[in-house]
């Protein structure tokens, strides 16, 4: 049996956190708005976290490594606990103000690490405003 890691992207303003519809009544929800907002220049504002203008400007942010090294530890030792334990679900959110830079940067980071570390794990990305 593999674990399957549902990972999601979505806006503070313009949804709600996803539900868990695998009855554990949710999982972990990380706030990125504590990151600068690329959404706010100009030049970045219609483009997304997949952007690579945006990867760039996310990836010199401090704040955004320091949060998704803490992001990576908590999770991978969620994920060592839970693959011990036979769970077969984790959830993970990344929420921001719209839901477009810096969760989708997030989500899609955690899901490569995850896939390079743990290539057993089932894996479901989804950005909910994109």
């Amino acid at each position: 049996m593999s674990l399957i890691v549902k990972i999601f992207s979505f806006s503070f303003i313009y949804g709600n956190v996803p539900f868990d519809n695998s009855g554990n009544g949710g999982g972990f929800v990380f706030d990125c708005r504590f990151i600068n907002n690329p959404g706010r220049l100009p030049e970045l504002m219609s483009l997304t976290g997949k952007d690579e203008p945006v990867q760039k400007f996310l990836q010199i942010q401090p704040e955004m490594t320091e949060f998704l090294n803490n992001v990576y530890s908590i999770i991978d030792k969620a994920v060592e606990n839970y693959t011990s334990r036979n769970f077969e679900n984790l959830m993970v959110s990344f929420g921001c103000t719209g839901g477009r830079h810096r969760s989708v940067y997030s989500a899609e980071n955690l899901h490569s690490h995850l896939k390079n570390k743990y290539p057993q794990l089932i894996l479901n990305l989804k950005h909910l405003e994109i």
